[in-house]
């Protein structure tokens, strides 16, 4: 009987990096182009894809294939003509990057060496690039990670100790706009305060959360004896990209010492590009930001960045010692995350920045806006379609003025353009009006794709 083979012998590293090679160039090439229909998963790989745990050894070079398969047949943000919800580029360079944190396998969470001194540097990049005085941050697995770990800092100096004692039944609230992200209620959740402590504040006709109903709701809360624990302005809501007045929230904030957060999860690298930076004056004044490199800075999830502009809240927040992970021999990451297991999910974005460099991202997001002002200049020329709400950065909301009932007919329109294939984008619903939501984020997307995007669009409405 012949002993068992080790397990790294099992694959044929030299063939299938060769085939690895080859699948990864060919999927680039198909995201450099829209294409007409999107595949469906043959009846011989949906029958192996329900079989049972495998116990022997299988072919890698088989079950590379039908990797490939399933992900060519799966919805991708990497697609020209992908324009629901807010996707990424999948930069070549995030993909590289990201081959070599797996086969690393570094973990942030302990002292590790030289990758501390990356991610210190990419989150330093990335202040620079929007332009905040960042002194204390991480990268986290995304948006809603990011922002409640500021939450988290933010009730510890609301709160002093809170982390310890709870908030045994003292009064606090935390104040976003109406359309904030859901990740904002939710954070506010686990923090302990309960959704009833949400404070949703009006928006104005700009979509933006009015200054002026802020200062007094929280004016009100304090002569309560309500402790304000934070407000979470956003740079660039998921429904409309709308950015709420941050330097006048700024002052509000100031006035009463309360915490400032940002959630530019979204709009955030929109903020480095000349054009569009007076939209976000302000930023430089909170206390944290949310920014997903994830999104429109490129790169490939999960990498999500949350900076400070307290040094040692995330220590405050955090900070702690176990027998298992002595903070007097070394200092750990995960004295200052939520995290523990935590992956160099920086580099993506550090090998990014090092290859195309910060200008042609600043150009290439620019190029997106554009790519909205487009959209909603030709909707508002067409008389058969409706302009919902104005873009502010990428986002562009709209409806087709077909017969009967308009909230039912832009539902069945979005749900014909999926079946269509052509065009993957999402419908919304904005004032109770129904309608379909385009987001540009995808750097390979150019004027010729938009076109073809509003012809089909256009052509499958003139189906219904």
């Amino acid at each position: 009987m012949s002993a068992p083979r080790h397990p790294l012998d099992l694959i044929d590293r030299a063939r299938v990096l060769e085939l690895l090679s080859d699948h990864l160039a060919s999927a680039w090439d198909s995201f450099d182009r829209p294409r007409p229909r999107e595949p469906r998963l043959g009846s011989e790989l949906r029958a192996r894809l329900e079989a049972p745990l495998p116990e022997g050894p299988g072919d890698a070079e088989a079950s590379l294939e039908d990797i490939v398969r399933v992900l060519d047949a799966s919805v991708s943000p990497s697609r020209p003509l992908y324009t629901a919800y807010i996707g990424s580029t999948s930069l070549e360079a995030g993909v590289l990057a990201g081959a070599l944190t797996n086969a690393y396998d570094v973990n942030l969470a302990a002292s590790a060496g030289a990758a501390e001194l990356l991610e210190q540097q990419a989150l330093s990049w990335v202040g620079q690039f929007i332009g905040y005085p960042l002194q204390d941050g991480a990268f986290t697995s995304g948006g809603m990670t990011s922002n409640l770990t500021a939450l988290v800092a933010a009730r510890e100096h609301a709160l002093p100790g809170a982390r310890f004692t709870g908030i045994g039944g003292r009064l606090a609230a935390v104040y976003c706009s109406d359309e904030a992200h859901h990740s904002i209620a939710r954070a506010v959740e686990v923090i302990g305060l309960g959704s009833d402590a949400l404070r949703r504040i009006p928006i104005d006709a700009h979509r933006r959360l009015r200054a002026d109903v802020l200062a007094d709701i929280l004016a009100d809360d304090l002569r309560a004896g309500v402790t304000p624990v934070a407000v979470a302005a956003t740079a660039g809501t998921t429904l409309t990209g709308a950015i709420d007045p941050l330097a006048e929230i700024a002052d509000i904030c100031a006035r009463h010492d309360v915490w400032l957060h940002v959630d530019a999860a979204y709009g955030g690298p929109a903020a480095g590009v000349a054009e569009l930076a007076p939209q976000f004056a302000g930023i430089g004044r909170a206390d944290s930001v949310t920014v997903d490199a994830h999104k429109w800075l490129g790169v490939q999830k999960s990498c999500s960045v949350v900076m400070l502009a307290r040094e040692g809240a995330l220590e405050r927040a955090f900070g702690h010692d176990e027998r298992y992970m002595l903070s007097g021999v070394a200092t750990h990451g995960v004295s200052r995350t939520l995290e523990y297991s935590r992956p160099v999910r920086s580099l993506k974005l550090w090998f990014a920045f090092q290859i195309y460099g910060a200008a042609m991202l600043r150009r290439w997001i620019l190029e997106t806006v554009t790519h909205a002002g487009t959209v909603a200049r030709w909707v508002t020329a067409q008389p058969q379609f409706e302009l919902v709400a104005e873009p502010s950065l990428s986002i562009v909301c709209f409806r087709h003025l077909g017969a009967g009932d308009l909230n039912e007919h832009n539902l069945r329109l979005a749900q014909a353009l999926v079946q269509d294939g052509r065009v993957y984008l999402a419908p919304a619903v904005v004032d109770d009006k129904a309608c379909l939501r385009v987001c540009f984020t995808n750097f390979r997307t150019d004027a010729a794709d938009v076109e073809e995007m509003l012809r089909v669009v256009d052509e499958v409405a003139g189906t219904l």
